[in-house]
């Protein structure tokens, strides 16, 4: 029965992750949006350009936050988790 917990354990543990990781290809998409329309309004009024970038840039700033966010929340779930060790050390691993 403890090698029945410990490998819910580890693979709840990994599907965390897969979530976590998800969020970098979602930031992406993001990203690629937010540049498409910041692209399109330069089209438009090339005079607000310079708002526009300033803008865009700083979305894109907040956005990359939420996805290095999301890869460390991965990185803690693999590497460092604490509960996780100690079901491998009630366990005898």
């Amino acid at each position: 029965m403890e090698g029945m917990n410990l490998a819910l354990a580890v693979g709840l543990s990994n599907i965390a992750a897969a979530i976590a990781l998800l969020n970098g290809v979602l930031t992406t998409i993001g990203q690629g949006n937010v540049a498409a329309r910041a692209v399109d309004a330069i089209a438009r009024q090339p005079e607000a350009k310079g708002s526009i970038t300033t803008t865009m840039l700083i979305g894109c700033g907040l956005a990359e936050t939420g996805g290095v966010y999301g890869i460390v929340i991965a990185a803690l779930l693999i590497f460092a988790n604490v509960p996780l060790n100690n079901l491998f050390a009630a366990a005898g691993f």
